[in-house]
C-alpha cells in the first residue's frame, strides 16, 4: 500500500466532500472510512500508470471521493438528526475522475479556526491535512490514543459549523476564508508542530516540513516563505545536536560537518526571495538569523552583532520577552558578557506575559548562568545553572544543565 499517495490525496478528498455539502465532521470521518477501503482493496504498491483498465487505482482520487460521498451518505441516512439531508441523495454525483481542485489551503484555516486551542489546532491539521492516523498523533504527544481521539472529536465538532451549507451546498459561514491576516495563525499553528520534537513514530519537524512546503505551493505570500526557511535551517542543524549518548550538545560545540548543506542551501535560498519582497515578518527574520548562525564555519565567526540587529527588528515585530531573552544572549556574545547581563537586567524591569512565563523561567536563568560564567563569576553561574536544571520543561535540557553546574562546582573545588 502507497501510504504515500493516500496521505498526499487526503486534504483534496475531504476538502471535495465539504464543498459538496458535508459538514467537516462527518466528511473527515468519510474520509477515514474510504481510506480503510483503499487499504482492504487496493494491490499493494499501486501504480496508477500501470493500473488496468477498469482497477480504482486508474484514478485514485476520483476512486476514494466516490467511495468517501458513499461513506458519508450511509452515514447520513442512518442518522435520524440528520435526515433533512436526505436530498443529497438524489444530487449524488455520477463516479468519474475528479476536478482537479486543490483545497489544502482552505482546510488549513479551518483547522486553524480561533475557538480551538494550539493543541486542538495543531492535532487537527495533523489529522485532516497531514493525513495522520490518531495513533501516530496520539503518539507523537505521548499521550493515550484515548485521549487524543476525545481531543480531535471536539476539534471537529467546534469547526463543523465553518464550511457550507448541506442543502445544496450554498456557503454558511465563510468568515474565515475571506480573512487574509488569518494566515499567521495557520503559521503558528505548523511551527508548534515542527517544534514539537522527534519522539513516536512520527518525525513531526519533518511532517512540519512536508506541510509547509504545501501551504508555500498554494500560497504566494512572504511569511509562508520564511517560516519554510527557518524550518529548513533549523532542521538542518538536526544531526549534529545530540551527542551518541542523547545528550544535547550546544550549537557552540556541535560538529558543523554534520550540518545538512543541502537544506541550509535551500533555506537561504527561500529566505533571500521572501526578503527581496521588503514585507519583513516575524518568521523571516528568525530565519535570518538561523541563516547567519548557518553561515558561519565556526562559532567564533559567528556575525553577533548582525544577529543583534536582526534581533532588534524581531523585537519590534513581535516585542516579545522571549526574543529579548535571546537577544541578551547575541548582546553578550557581540559586546562582552557585561552587556549582556545589562540587556538581561532591562529584561527583568518587564513583566513577562503568563503565556510565555513557563517558558523563560528556566531559560532565563541558564541565560544568566551562561552570561555570569563569561564574566567569571563561576559561583553565581553554578547556583543558577542548578536554578534551571530544577524548572527544565524536559529531561534532555535537565541533564545537561545540571552537567553544567557540576563542571562549574569541580572547578571551584579545585
Amino acid at each position: 500500500m502507497n501510504e504515500f499517495l493516500l496521505r498526499s490525496l487526503t486534504p483534496s478528498v475531504l476538502g471535495i466532500l465539504v464543498r459538496r455539502g458535508a459538514d467537516f465532521a462527518a466528511a473527515e470521518d468519510a474520509v477515514q472510512d474510504a481510506l480503510v477501503e483503499a487499504v482492504r482493496i487496493w494491490p499493494a504498491n499501486p501504480s496508477p500508470s500501470s493500473s488496468s483498465r477498469g482497477d480504482p487505482m486508474r484514478d485514485p482520487k476520483g476512486w476514494l471521493v466516490t467511495v468517501a460521498w458513499r461513506k458519508f451518505l450511509d452515514a447520513t441516512r442512518a442518522d435520524a438528526a440528520r435526515r433533512r439531508r436526505e436530498d443529497l441523495v438524489d444530487e449524488e454525483p455520477a463516479p468519474g475522475p475528479a476536478p482537479a481542485v486543490d483545497d489544502t489551503l482552505q482546510l488549513y484555516f479551518l483547522c486553524a479556526h480561533p475557538s480551538l486551542t494550539p493543541s486542538s489546532a495543531v492535532a487537527l491539521t495533523l489529522r485532516a491535512v497531514g493525513g495522520l492516523t490518531t495513533h501516530q498523533i496520539a503518539q507523537a504527544y505521548l499521550v493515550p490514543e484515548a485521549t487524543m481521539a476525545q481531543r480531535i472529536s471536539r476539534a471537529k465538532r467546534t469547526v463543523s459549523g465553518v464550511g457550507v451549507s448541506p442543502a445544496r451546498a450554498k456557503p454558511r459561514a465563510r468568515g474565515r476564508f475571506d480573512q487574509p491576516g488569518d494566515v499567521a495563525t495557520v503559521l503558528r499553528v505548523l511551527y508548534l508542530v515542527f517544534n514539537e520534537g522527534y519522539s513516536g513514530d512520527v518525525d513531526l519537524a519533518a511532517e512540519a516540513i512536508r506541510l509547509t512546503r504545501q501551504l508555500a505551493a498554494a500560497i504566494d505570500h512572504p511569511e509562508v516563505a520564511g517560516l519554510l526557511a527557518l524550518m529548513l535551517l533549523h532542521h538542518a542543524r538536526r544531526a549534529a545536536r545530540t551527542a551518541p549518548d542523547g545528550s544535547l550538545v550546544p550549537l557552540a560545540e556541535q560538529d558543523r560537518g554534520r550540518w545538512d548543506t543541502e537544506s541550509i542551501a535551500e533555506g537561504v535560498e527561500i529566505l533571500q526571495a521572501a526578503l527581496a519582497r521588503d514585507r519583513l515578518g516575524e518568521f523571516q527574520a528568525q530565519a535570518a538569523i538561523a541563516a547567519l548562525h548557518a553561515d558561519a564555519p565556526t562559532a567564533e565567526e559567528t556575525d553577533w552583532v548582525q544577529i543583534v540587529e536582526w534581533y532588534d527588528e524581531l523585537a519590534r515585530l513581535t516585542d516579545s520577552p522571549v526574543v529579548r531573552l535571546n537577544r541578551a544572549v547575541a548582546v553578550g556574545e557581540a559586546d562582552g558578557p557585561r552587556a549582556g547581563l545589562a540587556a538581561l537586567a532591562a529584561l527583568n524591569d518587564s513583566s513577562p506575559s503568563s503565556s510565555s512565563r513557563g517558558y523563560l523561567i528556566p531559560r532565563h536563568a541558564a541565560v544568566a548562568a551562561y552570561l555570569h560564567e563569561r564574566n567569571g563569576d563561576l559561583a553565581t553561574a553554578a547556583r543558577l545553572y542548578a536554578e534551571a536544571a530544577q524548572k527544565a520543561p524536559n529531561l534532555a535540557e535537565r541533564d545537561h544543565l545540571t552537567r553544567q553546574a557540576a563542571r562549574l562546582n569541580a572547578r571551584g573545588c579545585r
